[in-house]
């Protein structure tokens, strides 16, 4: 998979926040089935690694990767469990030399127009614009696209059902991500058919 990969994928990457390891396998396959391929777990349970470790061995299709990587120790820790990509909420030299390193795809956070610059400095033009809709949304990014046009973006962040087209129609916009399609009440319920109605509904975007 190229670094630009993550971003062609699907229109939408689904954020995910694990509770119960039990759910990680039926939650994967509910989005897969719904179109939904690459999916984001973000380290900010304690079952995280285990989640991405058990749809890396058990759900074939999907394309697991790590969300709120912070540290260079959550890269290593997210690569050995099965990662296939990683994203950031936000950058520091250590943390993007350690995801270069990581020999995976990785889309490192930006919220100003400096990050970006100084990411672009560093050779990396894929980024996560993070969050969001607080940052300045579609505007703020509209607005990037002329004077950097060779950055691109999944912006995350307060995005919606209802705003994901609005980002989705801009040049430097790769795909959006979201948790929209993962209402708690139906992850509580285990209503994987309901999730997977949701993420055919969020890949039919683009």
């Amino acid at each position: 998979m190229t670094e630009s990969s993550v971003l062609d994928l699907a229109p939408v990457v689904p954020v995910v926040v694990v509770e119960d390891v039990a759910d990680a396998v039926p939650l994967a396959r509910a989005l897969v089935a719904g179109g939904l391929p690459a999916i984001e777990v973000t380290l900010r349970t304690p079952a995280a690694l285990d989640a991405i470790r058990a749809i890396a061995a058990e759900v074939p299709d999907a394309v697991v990767g790590a969300g709120t990587v912070i540290s260079p120790r959550n890269v290593a820790d997210s690569v050995a469990a099965g990662a296939r990509f990683l994203v950031s909420p936000g950058w520091t030299d250590a943390l993007l030399d350690a995801m270069k390193a990581s020999g995976v795809p990785f889309l490192p956070g930006v919220s100003t127009t400096s990050e970006v610059v100084a990411l672009l400095e560093r050779g990396v033009s894929e980024m996560k614009f993070f969050p969001a809709e607080a940052a300045g949304g579609v505007p703020y990014l509209k607005s990037l696209a002329g004077p950097l046009p060779q950055a691109r973006f999944c912006p995350t962040g307060g995005v919606s059902l209802g705003s994901a087209p609005s980002y989705l129609a801009l040049k430097n916009v790769g795909c959006v991500g979201g948790s929209w399609m993962l209402p708690a009440d139906a992850v509580a319920a285990k209503d994987w058919a309901r999730i997977e109605t949701l993420a055919h509904e969020a890949a039919g975007l683009r």
